[in-house]
């Protein structure tokens, strides 16, 4: 189905230093060093190092060249790609130390670059491993395979075939991935193991996972550090769910005033969690507030005094007059195990203030007995601040998308973390490097509102020359919070990535513009191909709501992703449902990345369904086996079908060659959220090269 062929190193040991985006990224660069006898000598290293990101700010040529020189080495010496490896290595190693080390660390991968990350957690592992057999214990195929043993690596052994990791994706967000695509088997074909890997990795990045720089061969090979921060990732947003006024509405009680409750509203998860439990320490006459999972709670007297308040019946005052951290906090741990809460964390976890581990307890806590109360006043007000259905849909959507990007600011609430600019230039800059002025621009935290209209002029002023429409729109509308402003200016960014992605693969075209009228073409042809007589004339028709188009669509790229014993007439509404649900799953599936839902399909949101068209465009004219009548892809794409093979930016320096450039048609979409469409052409002079965004 999908091609697949990873980058192999004889050297076990130095390919497990690299995740398979990397060593694709790496060894593109290494081919592009040959000469013409097809060499690559130790004197073509130093140009090319000083160029890659991880040493670009660090070292000049000159450095490079006396680094690589010190083992006495002779510049004119061919060299492979393994010793080019080495020597990345051996610089990357001492950048690191000229650093003062880099933290060691697999939680939550939120480095862009695991090379070198490789240390892992054993508590954090056998704390992951708990939660797996109990979430997972009754599972009809894992239950087999289950309990693990926290003491081996039975974890990374059964997370190989990939179905471990799409069964917690499900139990973290229920309905993520439709069941019945995976490909749950004793002895799975290489091929389904690759699909269930690529199912999970787009599906983990739609329920905001950073999977940045991972690719299914590395999950295949069971990498320690990056299973294990990947589960750690979805673990935290299972945990972390509930914890927002949504879900959760007693969480009102948590402010003093209805003029409070939109703050409240703009917290992360873990910071609502910090301010529930000061709020309970509060009450209970703990004089700190602890702002922290770490160093605030490694003492376990926090914790003496939350459990007091939240389970008093179990208080045990010996808990807090004992002088010795170790011994307080395995009192701490009978507490909460008397209330009910399992232990996950050892008081070792405590004492030494393992945070990943900690944010766990506590959420556990929350979930066990939050103890609060419910302020019908109060819940009504919260209930008029949330967003109408259709919004807090698009704000989802854009959110997962901005958060895939790899970019360092992580979004939590997409309309109030924008407002100061900042995240919306780290956008620009990943899908049109070069276009900001960093030295114009000011890091949060900021405290002059008039910097925070400065990022937010620029990031207009970006948009313009992008040819967005963003008439009578200034950045302070963006600093007020305008989400209907907000919401089309996301827009233009996706659906301007997503045109150029498809361009670049009709670089042989003469630069003929793409619109949305040659995506409706092109996926017509593709339906008539294989027989099928379904037509339609526009992307808000509302014959799309069966889903019975898509799914021919993805049986035309490819016969065999649809299983058409699955499929329903979609007639009612439940059968819609289901035919949406395994349509979303059978693209991702297929490698296409996608952050829609299904009541997008069903209720035929038409920039939901043009993303969905193009996902599946994109991903098919990347294949070798494209028709020829179809629009033909210059690229030789013989590598894993993963999510970076989707309407998003290029984030591991894949397409090295392609350049953010050229011209693009409009896309002639109602919008009913937004009075803003993109307009035709780029900036004549714009031909910035996509660079390398990955080293």
């Amino acid at each position: 189905m999908s091609k697949f062929e990873g980058v192999i190193v004889s050297d076990q040991w130095l390919h497990s230093q690299f995740t398979q985006v990397e060593l694709r990224s790496l060894k593109s660069k290494f081919v592009s060093l040959k000469n013409q006898n097809g060499k690559v000598t130790f004197g073509d290293l130093p140009p090319l190092m000083v160029k890659l990101n991880a040493f670009r700010d660090m070292y000049s040529e000159d450095e490079i060249r006396g680094i690589l020189g010190e083992s006495g080495t002779d510049f004119t010496n061919d060299i492979d790609f393994e010793a080019f490896l080495k020597a990345y290595l051996n610089l990357q190693s001492q950048a690191t130390t000229k650093q003062g080390g880099r933290r060691h660390s697999s939680s939550f991968l939120k480095e862009t670059v695991t090379t070198l990350l490789h240390t892992i957690s054993e508590s954090e592992k056998a704390c992951y491993v708990a939660h797996i057999n109990s979430y997972l214990g009754d599972d009809p195929f894992l239950k087999q395979y289950l309990p693990l043993d926290p003491a081996t690596n039975d974890i990374f052994d059964l997370a190989k075939d990939g179905v471990l990791l799409c069964k917690l994706i499900n139990v973290a967000v229920p309905g993520t991935i439709d069941e019945r695509t995976i490909n749950c088997k004793r002895n799975p074909s290489f091929w389904e193991v690759n699909e269930n890997h690529t199912l999970c990795l787009n599906s983990a990045k739609a329920i905001g996972c950073t999977v940045v720089n991972i690719g299914a061969q590395d999950l295949v090979e069971g990498r320690p550090h990056l299973v294990l921060g990947l589960i750690s990732q979805i673990i935290k947003i299972q945990l972390l769910a509930d914890l927002n006024l949504k879900k959760t509405p007693q969480l009102v009680e948590l402010v003093d005033d209805n003029e409070e409750i939109e703050e409240l509203l703009n917290l992360s998860p873990e910071k609502v969690l910090l301010k529930w439990m000061n709020f309970h320490l509060q009450r209970a006459g703990y004089e700190k507030t602890v702002r922290n999972f770490s160093s605030d709670v490694k003492d376990g007297e926090a914790y003496a005094y939350l459990l007091n308040v939240l389970a008093p019946e179990h208080c045990s005052p010996a808990t807090l007059d004992t002088k010795d951290a170790n011994e307080r906090a395995n009192l701490v741990l009978d507490h909460a195990e008397r209330m009910g809460c399992k232990r996950y964390l050892t008081p070792r976890d405590v004492a030494e203030g393992t945070s990943n581990l900690n944010l766990a307890f506590v959420a556990q806590l929350f979930h066990h007995r939050s103890c609060l109360s419910t302020d019908t006043k109060k819940m009504s007000y919260a209930e008029m601040m949330t967003d109408d259905v259709q919004t807090s849909r698009e704000e989802r959507c854009f959110r997962m998308w901005i958060n895939s990007l790899g970019i360092s600011t992580h979004v939590n609430n997409l309309f109030e973390d924008v407002r100061n600019g900042w995240i919306l230039l780290e956008v620009l800059d990943k899908i049109f490097p070069g276009s900001v002025n960093w030295k114009h621009a000011t890091r949060p935290p900021i405290r002059m509102p008039f910097r925070k209209v400065e990022n937010c002029n620029q990031v207009i002023k970006i948009g313009k020359q992008l040819r967005f429409s963003l008439v009578n729109v200034a950045g302070n509308d963006i600093v007020q919070g305008n989400k209907k402003l907000i919401l089309a200016l996301l827009w233009q960014l996706m659906r301007f990535t997503m045109l150029q992605l498809l361009k670049n693969l009709r670089s042989h075209s003469q630069g003929k513009e793409i619109s949305d009228a040659d995506i409706l073409k092109w996926v017509n042809r593709k339906v008539k191909i294989i027989g099928r007589t379904s037509h339609i004339e526009s992307f808000k028709e509302k014959s799309l709501s069966s889903g019975l188009f898509f799914l021919e669509l993805l049986s035309a790229v490819e016969p065999r992703v649809v299983n058409w014993n699955l499929v329903t007439k979609g007639e009612s509404d439940d059968e819609k449902r289901l035919n949406a649900t395994y349509i979303i799953s059978v693209a991702r599936k297929l490698g296409c990345s996608i952050f829609l839902l299904p009541e997008d399909i069903m209720e035929v949101n038409q920039k939901m369904i043009l993303t969905l068209a193009a996902s599946i465009m994109y991903w098919s004219l990347q294949q070798q086996t494209e028709d020829t009548d179809s629009f033909p892809s210059p690229v030789n794409t013989a590598t894993t079908t993963t999510p970076e093979a989707s309407p998003a930016p290029s984030v591991c320096g894949e397409d090295e060659s392609s350049s953010i450039g050229g011209e693009f048609s409009n896309l002639s979409v109602d919008d009913a959220t937004s009075d803003t469409t993109a307009t035709s052409s780029q900036p004549e002079s714009d031909s910035v090269s996509a660079g390398d965004e990955l080293l």
